[in-house]
């Protein structure tokens, strides 16, 4: 079997399409596009974010931010985050498609539009290796992308990234199940 080399690149499947969003000095909510990002412990999310970024200086006053998971419906306004500077573009946000609502739990915006959303306090954030750490406070979902009271991923319709080819695919087709599908082979 031939197989082709990619080199030493951060290509990977799947990688979330993460919208961080923050408060700025005035409390009007940033967000921006993170697609290297992951949970990191039982309570911890890990991101990378160079420190250029407007949203590091939002949550290094703030020490709080969000982490919502971007949808296909929304692919147009994550995407936007994630090619317009909020250090240029004040309206970032608004011309996004966003609204927000302050969470309860942390100094940071809640998403509206998109349904799966965690809450979180900055644990640490290192400008040299680029990785901020956040306590995860709380992971609230909007009931529109609930059936019978559980998450359905159809209707959050979560995207990734695809570093090979530059493109956002939507996740959903479930082929096992978790601590299950591997057991006729114990």
């Amino acid at each position: 079997m031939a197989r082709k080399n990619f080199g030493a690149k951060a290509y990977s499947y799947p990688q979330p399409v993460w919208i961080i969003a923050t408060y700025d000095e005035n409390g009007e909510p940033d967000a921006m596009n993170a697609a290297w990002g992951g949970i990191s412990e039982e309570n911890e999310v890990s991101v990378c974010l160079s420190a250029g970024h407007k949203t590091c200086k939002n949550f290094e006053k703030t020490g709080a931010f969000t982490v919502s998971m971007a949808d296909a419906a929304h692919v147009a306004g994550c995407d936007y985050v994630g090619i317009a500077s909020g250090n240029k573009t004040k309206d970032k946000f608004r011309r996004a498609g966003f609204t927000a609502t302050k969470s309860g739990l942390c100094n940071a915006p809640i998403i509206n539009e998109l349904a799966v959303c965690i809450e979180c306090r900055v644990k640490s954030y290192d400008k040299e290796t680029c990785i901020l750490k956040g306590e995860i406070l709380n992971v609230s979902v909007d009931e529109s992308a609930l059936t019978d009271g559980k998450v359905d991923v159809s209707k959050v319709a979560p995207i990734c990234f695809d570093p090979f080819n530059n493109a956002y695919h939507v996740i959903g087709e479930k082929v096992g199940d978790a601590w299950g599908s591997g057991k006729d082979l114990l």
